[in-house]
């Protein structure tokens, strides 16, 4: 019958393949027999040294698992063996066998050799088959402590790296997209701004055919988007209001050259109802275009009448969009001022005047003392403000715009807030000469002053 089971036969079941070392430390051949024979199993291989310098020797060629050193030896004790050994080869287990119950001779093989345990002699064979198995166990585990701290080292330094490796591209993807998106949002920008001016180019267009003032249907424009924006309403659906107000006479184009120089009191009843199906005609003509489709419908109902008594779908108070009611104050404010309702223009006074005495009639009573309101102070409509009036021979590079710059004909050059560059300076002066009559250039005060003030510092150096 075998010998019982013990903790060693369990740390050998774990990892057959790997065998550990165990040294065997005497200078009895005895002692050193019985323990190779007490060892002599398939679990461990087992070398011998009958002195501690013989034993440092094997240590020198040989990794080993465990020390099993005796304490008394001649020229090194088993303590200066042991503490010699744990010097050069700290990871080895060390056991301590001992006959003498000095206790300062334990003492010392404790503290300097650094032993896991020490065991009396004689031993007891299941004793010391049990500590050997748990020293070669806190062995295995300590190493594998080690090993697992090495790799969740390794693994943090390649998670940390890989981490910088993704900031850095997390960032520089960041900023590709920051750059795209600005890209995308100065062509937005460009796109909205060409687009306006196409839209003011066509209102140019428009009142050169119609023989209008030149201008008139940017100032309606302006009009009708502070209104808008008096009235909380968004800003694109003030931008169609603005637009609406450009584009407000376009179906105009279709009529007969008789009736576009004809003031509405001065137009007999076919000629009226042949005038008031313009807005129709534009609704037609913008149709094709997406972006205009609400501009379109606020310039269809711009001839609404407040009392329901309005053209062309007969709507009345609030079912006529807010829009149409707000379009058709500001174009009826510019046309009594411009003549194009009455045969002689009226002054500012009188057209507000006018508007007032048919609120509630033609227009809404909301908007009449909004308009009102907002006409105490006219920059707020955009029908002043702190502007000069120069020619282009005063025009400077830097000023900038406070109404479109029109020929004396009314064709648009430049649009409202656009700062002068000096090639544009030069080409309206070309255009002025070839036009043989001066501009009348409306530009910001402050950007006047500050154009002679930089002139004037020039012209001290």
């Amino acid at each position: 019958m075998g010998p019982p089971v013990t903790q060693a036969d369990v740390v050998a079941d774990r990892d057959v393949s790997t065998v550990p070392v165990v040294l065997l430390v005497d200078d009895e051949p005895g002692i050193l027999s019985a323990l190779r024979r007490l060892l002599r199993t398939p679990r461990y291989e087992v070398l011998t040294a009958e002195s501690g310098a013989a034993a440092l020797e094997v240590l020198a060629s040989t990794k080993v698992d465990l020390i099993i050193s005796d304490m008394r030896m001649p020229h090194m004790s088993g303590a200066e063996f042991l503490a010699r050994a744990q010097a050069l080869y700290p990871d080895t287990m060390r056991i301590l066998l001992t006959g003498y119950s000095e206790i300062d001779s334990v003492v010392r093989a404790i503290n300097e050799g650094g032993v896991y345990r020490y065991l009396n002699k004689p031993w007891d064979d299941q004793d010391l088959l049990l500590t050997i198995a748990q020293a070669l166990e806190q062995a295995r585990l300590r190493n594998e402590t080690a090993r697992l701290t090495a790799l969740t080292q390794k693994q943090n330094d390649e998670l940390r790296d890989f981490n910088a490796r993704l900031e850095t591209q997390v960032l520089s993807r960041t900023e590709e997209i920051r750059q795209t998106v600005m890209f995308l949002e100065d062509a937005q920008q460009d796109l909205k701004k060409n687009f306006t001016t196409m839209v003011q180019v066509c209102a140019s267009m428009i009142e050169l055919r119609c023989g209008v003032l030149g201008g008139q249907s940017m100032r309606i424009g302006e009009v009708a988007r502070h209104l808008a924006l008096a009235f909380d309403m968004s800003g694109l659906q003030a931008q169609d209001v603005f637009f609406a107000g450009l584009l407000h006479g376009i179906g105009k184009l279709s009529l007969p050259d008789e009736l576009l120089h004809k003031s509405l009191d001065r137009m007999s009843a076919e000629e009226s109802q042949l005038f008031y199906q313009h807005p129709l005609r534009a609704q037609m003509v913008l149709t094709p275009v997406a972006q205009l489709d609400q501009v379109a419908y606020i310039i269809r109902h711009q001839y609404e009448r407040f009392n329901g008594r309005g053209t062309p779908d007969g709507l009345a108070g609030g079912d006529i969009p807010l829009g149409s009611r707000i379009l058709s104050v500001a174009r009826d404010f510019e046309d009594l001022r411009g003549g194009g309702l009455v045969k002689q223009p009226v002054t500012m006074e009188q057209a507000v005047a006018l508007l007032k005495s048919q609120a509630g009639i033609r227009y809404d009573p909301r908007i009449i003392d909004r308009f009102l309101t907002l006409m105490k102070d006219p920059s707020a409509l955009g029908l002043g403000g702190p502007v000069s009036q120069i020619s282009g021979s005063q025009l400077a590079e830097g000023m900038r715009l406070a109404d479109d710059l029109r020929t004396s004909r009314g064709v648009l050059l430049m649009t409202k807030d656009s700062v002068m560059s000096a090639h544009q300076v030069e080409q309206v002066r070309r255009f002025e000469a070839q036009e043989n009559a001066p501009f009348a250039i409306l530009v910001h005060s402050a950007t006047t002053a500050g154009t002679k003030s930089a002139q004037c510092g020039a012209a001290r150096q």
